[in-house]
């Protein structure tokens, strides 16, 4: 299923709220540990999966990136994005993940911020992706932690004040939709695990590089009040690299 929740006036307009629209890769909790694994991307030619804004298409091009492809299924994001970007060795395409085209071999590294979670089949996308990689090329991505995913409610158990008592976890191991709620709207996201991240990255012929579960920088926890955000993962980031044959 192809999901297009963000050119929805409403649920675009609370997103264009949030801090991350706002103020850019400067006001995304996990954006220091992110930058800090980015693959090298001078004289390359990048893919961004699900690129919203274009934030990491503008820093790819930025860093020296050969040129930038940033596809996204929402018109309104690709909008802001080509209204915001700067770089000329940037271009978009309003495409779902699913269903983007291009030559074989064609990009040396693809990166994805927070989109593959509402992706179906995620094992159809990491082949897309090694099939559009050179080899040793990089594939580089955040999501949702699965310990976030776990529970459809995503949200904490709270004491008679409203105090974060603990994050649940259950149904774990029952991947699949979650009907969820953000921003208002009713949102539909893709639970697995861990473990099928992993899996599905080998059979489809990479190697794990690095995996990552961010926290927010200290200085970011106090500004924005986000201490609870240490109390549980919520994102996962994943590295991965080609094998050359």
């Amino acid at each position: 299923m192809q999901q297009n929740k963000y050119d929805d006036p409403n649920f675009f307009t609370e997103y264009a709220k949030m801090p991350r629209s706002v103020e850019g890769l400067k006001a995304a909790g996990e954006w220091s540990t992110f930058q800090t694994h980015m693959p090298n991307l001078k004289d390359k030619r990048v893919l961004d999966l699900g690129c919203g804004y274009g934030w990491h298409c503008q820093y790819a091009a930025e860093q020296g990136a050969l040129s930038v492809i940033g596809i996204d299924l929402s018109a309104k994001m690709l909008e802001k994005a080509k209204r915001i970007t700067t770089s000329d060795r940037v271009t978009y395409q309003q495409t779902a993940i699913e269903t983007f085209q291009a030559d074989t071999a064609s990009f040396d590294t693809i990166i994805s911020s927070l989109a593959l979670h509402y992706i179906q089949d995620i094992d159809a996308v990491f082949q897309k992706a090694a099939d559009l990689l050179k080899p040793l090329g990089e594939f580089y991505y955040s999501v949702e932690h699965p310990i976030f995913t776990a529970r459809a409610q995503q949200d904490w158990f709270y004491d008679a004040e409203s105090a974060a008592l603990h994050w649940p976890v259950d149904h774990y191991f029952e991947e699949g939709q979650r009907n969820t709620h953000f921003l208002g709207a009713d949102v539909v996201k893709y639970h697995r695990t861990i473990e099928t991240h992993i899996t599905g990255l080998l059979k489809a012929g990479f190697e794990i590089t690095a995996l990552i579960e961010p926290t927010p920088p200290k200085e970011m926890v106090e500004q924005m009040g986000w201490q609870n955000e240490l109390r549980r993962p919520m994102m996962l980031i994943i590295k991965a690299k080609k094998r050359a044959s």
